[in-house]
């Protein structure tokens, strides 16, 4: 079972949906699974989850559960969404629990928020857990992890391989706050190290390099193990 923790930017840009881009993500899974792979799918909220806690946040005073719940629901959604791109070979619903294991005869599994406290990283963890996977994909709008953010700092350096220990020290820390954005939410990496889990980060839209990662080969992104 191939776990990819799919994010909301991929699926739903800021700029809108890139609609090449979602049909060549679609016929490479359904190429992978004619060929007899299986595949869960974890979406995530994105840019258009932030957007709605950032309105919510404007009209009144919310808890963290509260906007931690705004943005499960984004991700439900967008899971729906990816769903019926998959429709004729993925399970009849989203599944929203990633620590119940789904028995199907469908090649793919469409996955989405699950409780507060953490983002969709976490539930493909969760997943990788469940189904016993010993790696996850995550599929982002960047192609590598640096130590600090890129956007901010002209002298960023870009990392191709970390050790849990020092990512959770030195990148993303041990806190969540709802629409964090980080390579990989720090509970979810908190849980990965614990499992062992080896996680690739990599641009989701280069399909080229997702294909890589996905057959074990070098590929251009961070592994985090």
């Amino acid at each position: 079972m191939k776990i990819l923790s799919v994010g909301g930017s991929i699926i739903i840009p800021k700029t809108g949906f890139d609609i090449p881009f979602l049909k060549k993500f679609r016929k490479m899974i359904l190429n992978r699974v004619e060929a007899g792979e299986k595949f869960i799918l974890v979406i995530g909220g994105g840019a258009t989850c932030r957007l709605y806690q950032d309105a919510a946040k404007k009209v009144r005073k919310l808890t963290d559960e509260d906007l931690d719940w705004i943005g499960i629901h984004t991700t439900i959604y967008n899971a729906q969404f990816v769903r019926y791109l998959f429709k004729d070979v993925a399970y009849k619903e989203v599944v929203t629990n990633p620590t119940k294991k789904i028995r199907t005869n469908k090649s793919v599994i469409i996955g989405a928020g699950y409780e507060p406290g953490h983002s969709t990283d976490m539930d493909a963890v969760l997943m990788a857990q469940t189904y016993k996977a010993t790696e996850v994909l995550n599929l982002s709008n960047i192609e590598y992890v640096y130590d600090k953010d890129p956007s901010k700092y002209k002298n960023a350096q870009k990392i191709e391989k970390i050790d849990w220990e020092t990512f959770r020290q030195e990148v993303v820390g041990d806190k969540w706050t709802p629409g964090f954005n980080a390579p990989f939410d720090p509970i979810a990496s908190k849980l990965a190290q614990k499992l062992g889990l080896k996680v690739k980060v990599l641009q989701g839209t280069n399909l080229k390099e997702v294909k890589n990662a996905l057959n074990g080969r070098k590929f251009k992104g961070t592994l985090i193990y």
